[in-house]
């Protein structure tokens, strides 16, 4: 993975200024340390049991076809804040760039347009590789994609589905939907504090909810 843009915290920097909020989840019984490990565990636990799919893979560092002319990555808002926080790494003209790449990835979908991935570098290198959501982690073809869908093993996509309830369940309290549109809404303080907290309403972001395709965690069908 390239590291390009990564930066080293400045001097006299205060601890977590402008950066996502470690506070407890879910009325105090969970922190985001606690959540993050979990949803480790699914991923490496999932990259286990897919290991036999993807060993054939024709995939390879600076092939990105599949994340130049995308439709939905679907993410949920734990991954969203994993997402934010590594975010507030990089460098301000890199951070700076993907600020805008979400708000064009935004409009554009809402379109209906494919989109280029906003966390996608001038090199084809994603630039948040290590917290890449599972949506983009499950991702691998048997072919070389020459503008048509990936090649998989129907247990790889069955794998994926039951992964996806997991993460889902882990984030109860959250939502899921598409990238830029989950990470439209966490920007927000007043949805950020009360998801942190356990708090989410969903009539608070209904219409906008109904009109992105936003799916609430703990409802979701199996």
């Amino acid at each position: 993975m390239s590291r390009r843009g990564s930066r080293k915290p400045e001097k006299g920097e205060a601890p977590g200024k402008g950066r996502v909020s470690l506070e407890p989840f879910s009325g105090g019984q969970m922190n985001f340390d606690e959540l993050g490990g979990r949803l480790r565990s699914i991923y490496e636990e999932y990259d286990r049991q897919a290991s036999a799919f993807v060993a054939n893979a024709a995939c390879s560092k600076g092939c990105a076809l599949c994340c130049t002319d995308v439709g939905n990555i679907d993410i949920t808002t734990l991954e969203g804040l994993f997402l934010l926080k590594q975010l507030d790494t990089l460098e301000a003209e890199v951070r700076s760039g993907i600020r805008q790449g979400l708000l064009r990835n935004k409009a554009e979908r809402e379109r209906g347009l494919l989109s280029r991935c906003p966390f996608l570098s001038d090199e084809q290198l994603c630039l948040v590789y290590e917290v890449r959501p599972f949506s983009c982690r499950q991702l691998y073809s048997l072919a070389r994609c020459s503008g048509g869908p990936p090649t998989v093993h129907r247990g790889a996509l069955d794998l994926a589905r039951r992964t996806v309830m997991r993460i889902q369940d882990l984030d109860a309290m959250g939502y899921s939907g598409h990238l830029s549109y989950i990470l439209h809404l966490l920007h927000g303080k007043g949805f950020r504090r009360q998801y942190l907290r356990g708090r989410s309403d969903p009539s608070t972001i209904a219409i906008f909810g109904r009109s992105h395709g936003i799916a609430i965690n703990r409802f979701r069908r199996p």
